[in-house]
């Protein structure tokens, strides 16, 4: 059981520093833009058409992707005997889920402050549910790799 709970707090880590990074991302973006009248990056340039279809394409691939990918894992992991095994193998996986997700939530912010476009507020929301949703916590461990608490 403390095994599952040091992963938890591990992952909690790596959960939180993807929102602290969005913050950050945030502040960042508000602090540079604070004095400008125009944008950083017309919309309709053509960097700013490559940086949206890219944020877009990476969005629509990389959360369902992520979250199948990692579910699809998860049960071949509850299958391994060694415990130990198994909870290095889902820290991993959550850890690679968690970073992609985390990208998207940092960019989606990013570009909406060099673009001033809106339906980046959108991707962010997208990303920040979808960050939500890989929230750890022993029940949900133990739960996803078949481990008695």
């Amino acid at each position: 059981m403390k095994n599952i709970e040091r992963i938890a707090k591990q992952i909690s880590q790596i959960y939180y520093l993807a929102y602290t990074s969005t913050i950050l991302s945030a502040i960042i973006g508000y602090l540079i833009t604070y004095s400008r009248e125009t944008v950083l990056i017309e919309r309709t340039s053509e960097l700013g058409i490559i940086l949206t279809r890219i944020l877009y394409i990476y969005m629509l691939a990389s959360i369902p992707g992520s979250l199948a990918l990692f579910n699809k894992y998860t049960k071949k992991w509850s299958k391994l005997e060694d415990e130990k095994q198994k909870l290095h193998e889902y820290k991993k996986g959550s850890t690679y889920r968690l970073i992609i997700i985390g990208i998207c939530s940092v960019a989606s912010i990013a570009l909406f402050y060099a673009i001033k476009d809106v339906s980046f507020i959108y991707c962010f929301g997208i990303s920040a549910i979808a960050l939500f949703f890989c929230k750890p916590n022993v029940t949900k461990i133990a739960n996803e790799l078949d481990i008695e608490e």
